[in-house]
């Protein structure tokens, strides 16, 4: 598994270039690739993709376009001049300011640009900062002038005010300048266990990088721009510095290993999903996400020591074109949550949100493909690092159109699991080659909400093994969409209005269960197939509400003809939406009165474990209010 992940990232500095080159080309020219056979009712015509409007019997062309603001623009790197440095995003209509000032790293925990008072005006797309008459003297508390070595933090807002990017660049000379190796993300703890973990990281150039643990070096084993280092060979439950060097530069913090398999110590860990661009200006957008409430909540998750963070999904605005575009989102979220994830893991799961899409008028789009260089999950994989413990793909189910071709996205790292003490969590995709689309039926994909048949499958398999590891009292599963919706999504989501016939279509094909159908064989398999689940946690609705599910309630529309579950034990669904995108009310559905709690407030959950019980505390990140202390289990 590891050498898999080190193959993937360990990425040369030419072939990522030519994946950008690639991706910008299929968003101006549409160009040729193979379609899917999944798909249906598409063609390539005079080299332009087109999809065959049935009703109409038009064919319409793709929409292609270059997005306003993408990353590969927002990192383009900063020139050091005789002065200072100046910025060049090729872009003559781009204007805006620059907010910048030094940052220090040496004892600090959390480094954060300290911006000067003056500014630098963005005037057709470029910028200069004269670093010498603005950040010497006195205020120059790094002492660059006699080091000659500093980092300079910037941050890039348009012309209205909304801030587009947070970067930084490190910067050798005393004037002339030159810039140098600059960590550009991270660095960020994942794959967590009780004996290793690992550290990853972005440079702005290709470098052997390394990480010192306890005076042990560990290094890449080639020059790459994405790093992934693992650390092993650790004690269970303990805490250690570790220093990133790159180039003359160098960062400490810390992490914890995990506590060992089947401990039945008591242990912190954190929830929420939704964080993508709320209302209200300035961090509330950070191009794409709520950057001012997820550092809230990474901060407090911090101070109360829970040991890792689950997030699951709407992580960003998404819903784009452009993987360029997508990837500058990502960007912004992970600068985001840095105040956590240097320390400990911010695991993350897909929402709709995470869509990239082919589209085509009249909001007609499914999920980009060729599905193994730009699909949304292949984009969502290239940004984060989660375990590769996950189903495959939906490539040879009953409904596959072909043996010898890849028809369907990968799931790795989009649906997996881990365990942390006496408890499992199982991250599932609700959002898998989802199509938001109003043609899903004529060009076929995946629906809202919709878990299909080998990833149910998996499910399964991985409950029944949980069920029989005598290490695990505890199986949370999460996924972003909840089965019964309470506010804000019940035209969608796992009910869509009582209509059954919705469901994921196959080569103009649909598959044989419908939405409702599925949800109840999900809830089967965590009800009534598992007497360790304790709850199905999820996302999607911007609120935070708390729900007993029993037989006493009412789950199914009116005309309902089909077998109905029978619910073995009292069950907890809990959507907890509220990481700053903007709020939905409670709306009146048939289970509304098992609805025990529900707030509109910013929600961070708390989850502890205490051996074979589990006690939630959600709280509001921004005051501290407390909106509801319940003991779940």
């Amino acid at each position: 598994m590891y050498l898999c992940r080190i193959i993937k990232l360990h990425n040369t500095m030419k072939q990522v270039l030519s994946l950008i080159v690639l991706l910008i080309t299929i968003n101006i020219n549409a160009q040729k690739v193979d379609i899917p056979k999944s798909y249906s009712n598409l063609r390539y015509e005079d080299g332009k993709l087109q999809f065959h409007d049935d009703i109409k019997n038009i064919w319409l062309d793709e929409v292609v376009k270059t997005p306003k603001y993408s990353y590969s623009k927002f990192l383009s790197e900063p020139i050091g001049t005789e002065t200072g440095v100046r910025f060049d995003f090729k872009d003559t209509s781009f204007t805006g300011t620059i907010y910048y000032g030094l940052m220090k790293f040496d004892k600090i925990k959390f480094p954060q640009p300290v911006f000067f008072k003056k500014n630098a005006k963005i005037k057709k797309g470029k910028a200069k900062i004269n670093i010498i008459k603005r950040l010497s003297g006195k205020y120059d508390f790094l002492n660059w002038n006699e080091t000659g070595k500093l980092t300079l933090g910037y941050r890039i807002v348009e012309d209205d005010g909304k801030i587009i990017h947070d970067g930084r660049v490190n910067l050798k000379g005393k004037g002339p300048f030159k810039v140098d190796i600059t960590l550009l993300e991270g660095p960020f703890i994942t794959l967590q266990k009780d004996n290793r973990v690992s550290i990853y990281f972005k440079t702005n150039e290709e470098a052997i990088c390394s990480v010192e643990v306890e005076n042990k070096i560990y290094k890449d084993e080639r020059p790459t721009t994405d790093h992934l280092i693992h650390i092993i060979g650790l004690e269970p439950y303990s805490e250690y510095n570790y220093t990133v060097r790159y180039g003359d530069w160098k960062e400490t913090y810390s992490f914890k290993t995990a506590r060992q398999k089947g401990s039945r110590k008591p242990f912190i860990w954190a929830y929420a999903s939704d964080s993508r661009a709320g209302s209200g200006g300035g961090e509330r957008n950070i191009y794409g996400t709520n950057a001012y409430i997820v550092k809230k909540m990474m901060t407090l998750a911090r101070a109360r020591n829970a040991e890792f963070f689950q997030f699951t999904g709407d992580e960003i605005n998404g819903y784009n074109i452009s993987p360029d575009k997508q990837n500058l989102e990502y960007s912004n979220f992970k600068h985001a949550i840095e105040y956590f994830a240097r320390f400990s893991p911010v695991n993350v799961a897909m929402g709709n949100h995470e869509v990239i899409m082919r589209s085509f008028p009249k909001w007609i789009s499914m999920d980009r493909f060729p599905f193994d260089k730009c699909s949304a999950e292949k984009v969502f994989a290239d940004n984060f690092v989660n375990p590769l413990n996950g189903p495959e793909s939906e490539d040879g189910a009953y409904y596959d159109p072909s043996n010898g071709s890849i028809d369907f996205p990968s799931y790795k790292e989009n649906a997996y699991f881990y365990t942390y003490g006496n408890m499992a969590m199982i991250v599932l995709n609700s959002n898998y080659w989802y199509a938001p689309s109003s043609k899903i039926n004529e060009h076929s994909g995946n629906l809202h909400g919709y878990v299909m048949d080998n990833q149910l499958n998996w499910l399964k398999e991985t409950i029944a093994k949980f069920e029989k590891d005598s290490d695990i009292d505890h199986i949370f599963v999460t996924l972003h969409t909840p089965a019964f919706p309470n506010g804000g999504h019940s035209k969608d989501d796992m009910w869509y209005g009582g209509d059954n016939s919705q469901r994921a279509y196959v080569e103009g094909k649909p598959v044989k269960k419908g939405i409702i159908e599925r949800r109840d064989e999900i809830l089967d398999i965590l009800i009534n197939q598992s007497k360790k689940c304790v709850m199905m946690l999820n996302g999607d609705e911007h609120n935070y509400n708390r729900m007993i599910i029993d037989d006493t309630m009412d789950m199914y529309p009116d005309n309902w003809d089909k077998p109905k579950l029978k619910i073995s034990r009292p069950f907890t669904q809990i959507t907890n939406g509220a990481a700053g995108a903007p709020y939905y009310s409670q709306e009146v559905l048939p289970w509304s009165d098992h609805v025990k709690t529900f707030s509109t407030l910013n929600a961070l959950m708390l989850f502890k474990i205490e051996g074979k019980k589990v006690y939630l505390e959600v709280v509001n990140p921004d005051t501290f209010e407390l909106i509801e202390k319940v003991c779940i289990k």
